[in-house]
């Protein structure tokens, strides 16, 4: 709730003045769990009086109001399991929870400014990740709420991705990094993420940005290293950090494939013990059901 506060100083100089100070403060309050924050603007409006004497004074009024707080790595994981009730089995909710820290760090960063190459970058991730899973529905209900969680759209990143997965397919190697120099839709937003990567405004290097790029160079049919390289430097994005992130995720989907192969084998195994345990219980019914029919027909 907005404060009124007054306070008053000699003033020698102006007759008046109005100024408005930006004033960041922050304030922390632990619990059990983890501490909050929250910044305030400050706007001062300064008029002065004359008193008896011939000194003046002036009296300046400020008005702070707490901003928008953003939320902890907790109330996203909760607002996940709010949006999304039903269980999910364990080699995915690991992988799911581990991703969903690592993606709020990157929402709630000063610098952060969604853009579809990240989108790309994230549904490419999930939609690999999410492969063999029981239920198509529950898949997309899952990245509904996954989404809607980090207080984002998930229609705009699907969206986003299709559109960027259809340019995508109709470049070359070439032609791919001469966005710069072409007119569209893509390429506009291309040139948006290279001017703010260069210093011109909001933008934050993230491994989901990696993996989007790496995308666009796979259905280009281009993922020679010299390519990304270009793609990279027209973009104004560091190929060392890029490398290095794509490494990451090539082992991730490597010990995603291994678990999922191993998970498998467990559901066919027990699927095979089931039906063992089954068959005499089939057996001993059909033999009940023939002795019913039998001592029926000789009555």
């Amino acid at each position: 709730m907005a404060s009124l506060t007054s306070v008053a100083f000699t003033s020698i100089g102006q007759t008046s003045c109005q100024r408005k100070v930006n004033v960041s403060s922050t304030r922390s309050s632990s619990s059990n769990f983890e501490g909050f924050r929250f910044r305030t603007s400050v706007f001062c409006h300064c008029v002065r009086f004359r008193a008896s004497s011939s000194s003046s004074r002036m009296v300046i009024q400020c008005m702070s109001a707490a901003t928008d707080v953003p939320p902890t790595v907790a109330e996203t994981k909760m607002n996940f399991l709010k949006l999304y009730k039903r269980p999910i089995p364990s080699i995915y909710n690991t992988v799911l929870q581990e991703l969903i820290v690592q993606q709020h760090l990157m929402r709630y960063k000063r610098t952060y400014q969604y853009d579809p190459v990240f989108a790309l970058g994230f549904v490419t991730v999930y939609d690999r990740l999410m492969e063999g899973y029981p239920s198509e529905e529950d898949r997309e209900a899952i990245f509904q709420a996954y989404i809607t969680a980090l207080k984002e759209d998930p229609e705009q990143y699907r969206i986003d991705a299709q559109k960027l997965e259809e340019w995508a397919r109709g470049q070359t190697a070439s032609s791919l990094v001469e966005f710069p120099s072409k007119e569209g839709e893509v390429e506009g937003l291309l040139k948006d993420i290279a001017e703010r990567a260069s210093g011109k405004g909001n933008f934050s290097y993230s491994r989901f940005f990696a993996v989007g790029l790496f995308r666009l160079l796979e259905l280009a049919n281009a993922t020679e290293p010299t390519v990304l390289e270009k793609l990279c430097a027209v973009l104004n994005v560091n190929k060392r950090s890029v490398d290095r992130d794509l490494d990451v995720y090539r082992n991730l989907l490597s010990k995603l494939l291994q678990a999922k192969e191993l998970l498998k084998e467990y559901v066919d195994r027990e699927k095979k013990k089931r039906e063992e345990r089954t068959e005499p219980q089939k057996a001993n019914e059909a033999i009940k059901k023939c002795l019913g029919e039998y001592l029926y027909s000789h009555q």
